[in-house]
């Protein structure tokens, strides 16, 4: 179960610097306590409604209802970059729903593609359907579960995996650890992509051994600084492949524009994309049995 032994907490002046508040004149559609989180859904008078997982916590998604392509996060426009590393992917899976941005953005533009998404609150799930209006249908399709479970579970393989599951403040420490990324790389077709979303160094006190777990596992790691936000995205493969920043640059601005994507994915890789480097000695490679990092 996701708990506080399995959340990896991030230091008080990045909550300060990374979360944003409800605004007062936001109205409260939703709360309600569930098993994991407290559910706030709000809504601003630009109609653009926002999932938080506590009050004043991290927006979790920001979705303007009958507009998946509007995009608010960085983060989020960040993450399907991932499409230019795989040509017309056949089956996607999203860990982690919240309120269903990016399945929903990929599925508007990806109608034949098989989207799987899973979120371990059952809570999540139904608030993603009645205030973010995610839509199930023959191809995309949400579970409740635990995703590692799932995951580890899986019996046709994803050619991208996108690793989006967060508690109120940090990625449960399950979701980290090197038998759960042996089993993403298993889940994996060979031509496939692993993408994970991650708190930056500054904000996240287990970030260099995150890296390096991606690093002990697969073969090839990127990494995506997102402008305007903490966030990291992790690109891993389960194959040796060279990623030049030019050449994906100019693969993700063409798919942005076969698709009229509102924004340009190349522009984001020519701003934010790096080689991890070597084996990152700043950090350890997390495993299930290590429980140093956790809190009672």
């Amino acid at each position: 179960m996701q708990n506080a032994r399995r959340l990896l907490l991030l230091g008080p002046l990045a909550i300060l610097a990374l979360h944003v508040v409800a605004a007062a004149d936001q109205k409260v559609l939703y709360e309600k306590r569930s098993p994991y989180n407290t559910i706030l859904v709000t809504e601003d008078d630009q109609g653009l409604r926002t999932l938080f997982f506590e009050k004043g916590g991290v927006r979790q998604s920001v979705v303007k209802v009958g507009d998946p392509d509007h995009i608010e996060l960085p983060y989020a426009r960040a993450m399907p970059v991932a499409l230019a590393l795989v040509d017309h992917p056949q089956r996607i899976l999203v860990v982690g729903l919240g309120g269903g941005t990016i399945p929903s953005f990929l599925h508007k533009h990806y109608p034949q593609t098989t989207i799987d998404a899973v979120d371990i609150d059952p809570h999540v799930v139904a608030v993603a359907k009645k205030y973010f209006a995610f839509r199930e249908d023959s191809t995309m399709r949400a579970e409740v579960g635990d995703g590692r479970r799932f995951i580890e579970d899986c019996r046709k393989p994803y050619d991208i995996i996108f690793l989006d599951a967060f508690g109120s403040e940090s990625i449960p420490y399950h979701l980290a650890t090197r038998e759960f990324l042996l089993a993403v790389r298993r889940a994996l077709t060979p031509r496939g992509v692993a993408v994970g979303n991650v708190w930056g160094r500054s904000s996240n006190p287990l970030y260099d051994s995150m890296v390096r777990t991606y690093q002990d596992v697969f073969d090839e790691l990127k990494i995506l600084d997102v402008r305007g936000a903490g966030n990291q995205i992790l690109i891993a493969l389960p194959r040796k492949r060279p990623i030049r920043r030019e050449q994906l640059s100019q693969r993700a601005t063409a798919i942005s524009r076969e698709n009229n994507f509102r924004f340009d994915m190349g522009e984001i890789v020519r701003y934010g994309l790096r080689s991890a480097g070597e084996t990152n000695s700043r950090g350890r490679v997390l495993t299930d049995g290590d429980r140093t990092d956790k809190t009672d």
